[in-house]
C-alpha cells in the first residue's frame, strides 16, 4: 500500500479509503468484518463512515458494525484512521425533532457522543460535516469543534459535498480563531464521468491545504465495465449509471471507454481508480466493497500505472471542464 499526508496535516493515510456504506444494508456483519480485516492486512488504514449509514430504521447500524470489529482487539482501532460524518436526520421515520440534525453546536455535541458509543471508541480522527448547513454560522460550528478537540474526542474536521466558496469561507473563519486548524479534507463526487469538481472544489481544496477524497469513483458502477456485464447477463445498471446508459450519447461514451481498456487489457474499474490516483490534490478515492472480490480489484488499482497514451485517450472520451477559472470565465 502507498501512503500520503492528509492535506496539510501530519496524518499519514492510505491511497485507498475503505468506504463502509454497504456494511449493514448489503453486507452482513461477519462479511463486513472480513472485508475490514482484509483491508487492514493490505495496508488500508483510512476507514470512512457516517452516522446515518444503515439507512431508514437502521441508521447507525454501520457504525455499530465497525464498533464490534474494533472490539475484537488486535490493535484494530490503533491502526485505523477513523472518519465519520454528522448532519443527517437520525430519526427512523425521517421526522427529526428540532435540533436533532444539521450542524448546530447542540446537534454536533449530541451526534458525536452517539457516534462514539456506536463505534466503541473514545475519539474520532476526522469528523466530517456531511453537507453544508445554510442556517448555522461557521463561528458556531468551529466553537463546537474546538470543544471536542479540547476534550480529545475529535482530532480533525473535514467536509463533504462542499462547494469551493464554502471551503474558503469555513477556513477563513477558522483562521481568525486562535488554535482552529479548519477543514483538512473534502469528500466530493469526482470521477472520470463527473469532473465538475475540477472547476472550483479541487482548486479551493488545494489552495487551503485540504486532502481530496473522491466518493463514487466508479460513478455508481458506470465505470466498472457496466456494458460488458450487461451483455454477459450480470448485474444490471441502476441509479446514475442507468440514467447515463439510457442516453445514446452517454452509452456510446461508456462503450468507447470499455473498448479502449479492453484494447489495453485493463479492467475498467481498476482504470477508473488508477486515473483518480493521478489527479492533482487527490488523497485517495473511497472504495465501498459489498464483497471481498471488489476490494481485491481496488487494491490492484494502486499498483496500476496508466500510460500517457491511455491517459490522453481517457481525457478525450471524458473531457474535463478545463483549467479554472478559464473553464467558466470564457
Amino acid at each position: 500500500m502507498k501512503y500520503t499526508q492528509l492535506g496539510r496535516t501530519g496524518l499519514k493515510v492510505s491511497r485507498l479509503v475503505l468506504g463502509t456504506m454497504n456494511f449493514g444494508p448489503q453486507t452482513d456483519e461477519a462479511d463486513s468484518h472480513a472485508i475490514m480485516d482484509a483491508a487492514l492486512d493490505a495496508g488500508i488504514n483510512y476507514f470512512d463512515t457516517a452516522n446515518v449509514y444503515g439507512w431508514r430504521e437502521n441508521k447507525g447500524r454501520t457504525e455499530e458494525i465497525i464498533g464490534s470489529w474494533f472490539a475484537q482487539g488486535g490493535e484494530r482501532r490503533d491502526k485505523v484512521v477513523l472518519a465519520t460524518k454528522v448532519y443527517g436526520n437520525m430519526a427512523a421515520d425521517g421526522d427529526a425533532w428540532p435540533n436533532h440534525d444539521k450542524l448546530s453546536a447542540l446537534n454536533i455535541r449530541r451526534a458525536v457522543e452517539a457516534s462514539l458509543k456506536r463505534l466503541g471508541t473514545d475519539y474520532i480522527d476526522v469528523y466530517q460535516f456531511h453537507h453544508v448547513d445554510r442556517q448555522t454560522p461557521f463561528e458556531e460550528i468551529w466553537q463546537a469543534v474546538d470543544v471536542l478537540v479540547q476534550q480529545g474526542k475529535v482530532l480533525y474536521a473535514g467536509s463533504s459535498n462542499f462547494p469551493g466558496y464554502k471551503i474558503a469561507q469555513a477556513n477563513e473563519i477558522a483562521a481568525r480563531r486562535n488554535g482552529t486548524i479548519g477543514l483538512v479534507s473534502e469528500q466530493c463526487l469526482y470521477n472520470l464521468a463527473e469532473r465538475r469538481a475540477e472547476m472550483e472544489v479541487i482548486p479551493a481544496a488545494q489552495d487551503y491545504g485540504l486532502g481530496v477524497i473522491p466518493w463514487s469513483p466508479l460513478h455508481g458502477g458506470l465505470l466498472g465495465g457496466v456494458i460488458k456485464k450487461e451483455v454477459q447477463g450480470g448485474r444490471r445498471a441502476s441509479g446514475r449509471a442507468a440514467d447515463t446508459l439510457a442516453d445514446p450519447a452517454g452509452r456510446a461514451q461508456v462503450q468507447a471507454y470499455e473498448d479502449l481498456l479492453d484494447k489495453h487489457g485493463i479492467e475498467p474499474g481498476e482504470a477508473a481508480l488508477a486515473w483518480l490516483l493521478t489527479r492533482p490534490g487527490v488523497t485517495g478515492p473511497i472504495v465501498g466493497p459489498r464483497i471481498a472480490e471488489q476490494l481485491e480489484s481496488a487494491l490492484r488499482a494502486v499498483e496500476l500505472e496508466l500510460s500517457e497514451e491511455v491517459l490522453t485517450a481517457l481525457d478525450e472520451i471524458f473531457p474535463g471542464p478545463g483549467p479554472s477559472p478559464e473553464a467558466f470565465a470564457w
